[in-house]
């Protein structure tokens, strides 16, 4: 094929002038970014594992340490309790975070709202939590495998009003459903696509998977989720996924943003 070569009349033509008007204006991709001031680090989901939680929070403290004074938020994404070994330590270490004064967001995981249904009494919830790592989150409780394996549905909602302590279920009562950093949105799960914030449904701020991880367009912020496992990050152009499994591959994972950077650490 003979290469064509342009000519300084074709490249001075109208078509080729409205071309190059054209590539210039054309939309750039916006830069995401929080607040001038401030740093962020947004936990994934943390499922019992005390031990990863700590080595994390050492690491970030570490991290802030080392950067320029800001002020700097934690957000944790939910899902603090069941799977892992220790959702009681979790959540007592994350309430002493809390009373210490510490600038922190809990938002509540579709595992939290599961754990709370159950203990006031919903048998469709403590069937849900006994498939789902409650028998790990009652035994870090102080129940016994004999308990445990000797309850019926009843019996389990039974064990969990007697044994998660009424203050630790106010204490994940209380997380909010999603939290907004500039052109970061925070939630647990995911948004319904096409919705503003205000308008969303709290159970799919919770539970959303397909329509949210398959939707092919933009939303209206960087969307940071835990809830859908991946063996790495989950960074998309509009969604950044950071539940790395930890119950399972021993890996949590923060995300670090301060104005258009954003970084990851893990424990």
């Amino acid at each position: 094929m003979a290469l064509h070569v342009i000519s300084s009349d074709e490249r001075n033509s109208p078509t080729m002038l409205l071309r190059r008007i054209l590539r210039r204006a054309a939309p750039q991709p916006s830069v995401r970014a929080i607040p001038s001031g401030r740093r962020v680090y947004a936990i994934g989901d943390i499922h019992g594992c005390l031990d990863l939680l700590d080595r994390l929070l050492t690491r970030i403290r570490e991290d802030d340490r080392g950067r320029t004074p800001a002020e700097t938020q934690l957000i944790f994404l939910g899902d603090l309790v069941d799977r892992g070994p220790d959702s009681c330590g979790v959540v007592k270490r994350l309430m002493t975070l809390k009373a210490s004064g510490a600038a922190a967001v809990f938002l509540k995981g579709n595992h939290e709202e599961i754990l709370i249904r159950t203990w006031e009494g919903d048998r469709r919830a403590a069937t849900l939590l006994n498939r789902v790592g409650g028998r790990e989150t009652l035994l870090s409780y102080g129940v016994t495998e004999e308990e445990y394996d000797a309850a019926d549905i009843d019996g389990l909602t039974k064990l969990v009003k007697h044994n998660v302590p009424e203050e630790h279920i106010a204490f994940l009562d209380a997380f909010t459903n999603w939290h907004e950093e500039g052109d970061y949105l925070f939630v647990h799960a995911g948004i319904r696509p096409g919705l503003c914030i205000e308008e969303q449904n709290g159970s799919d701020l919770r539970w959303i998977r397909s329509a949210f991880l398959t939707h092919p367009g933009p939303h209206s912020h960087v969307v940071v989720h835990g809830h859908s496992i991946s063996d790495d990050v989950d960074e998309q152009v509009s969604r950044i996924g950071i539940d790395t499994g930890a119950f399972f591959s021993g890996t949590l994972t923060a995300i670090g943003l301060e104005r258009a950077e954003r970084w990851y650490l893990t424990s």
